[in-house]
């Protein structure tokens, strides 16, 4: 049973600079990185409220070509989406699917980062329930 999101892995041809985007983009450092010294071919970040991880692979570690595969796009629960679209577009991302309402308390949206790869974000009313559950405080968005 899928328990909830743990790790995504991106892919990219230059983890160092894909590192430092993401550095921007999330306001933190990889907490993780091999190898530890030299060039990474592997980042971490851990981040949100549930500490998911992030993890960004050299391309060349790829268990398959680009072309074989379609993109995965792992939303991640923002409070507001136009902020956070507008946030990564003037960091350099392209649009990928513009806001979108898909139902009452679900709104997405999408970019492609510098590196080929989709990124989502999504303001979830259940995440919120689920965050108020295992909290017991009241939250609004």
């Amino acid at each position: 049973m899928l328990r909830g999101l743990t790790t995504t892995v991106l892919f990219a041809d230059d983890v160092e600079k894909a590192g430092e985007w993401y550095t921007e983009v999330l306001g933190i450092g990889p907490y993780f990185a091999r190898p530890e010294t030299g060039p990474p071919g592997y980042l971490e970040f851990r981040i949100g409220d549930y500490q998911h991880e992030l993890g960004l692979l050299d391309r060349r570690y790829s268990p398959h070509s680009s072309t074989e595969v379609g993109g995965l796009i792992a939303y991640w629960h923002v409070d507001d989406v136009e902020a956070a679209m507008t946030r990564l577009l003037s960091l350099g991302a392209t649009l990928h699917e513009d806001v979108t309402t898909r139902g009452p308390g679900f709104v997405t949206g999408s970019v492609i980062d510098p590196f080929g790869n989709i990124l989502g974000v999504m303001y979830n009313a259940h995440y919120l329930e689920i965050l108020e559950l295992r909290s017991g405080s009241t939250l609004g968005g």
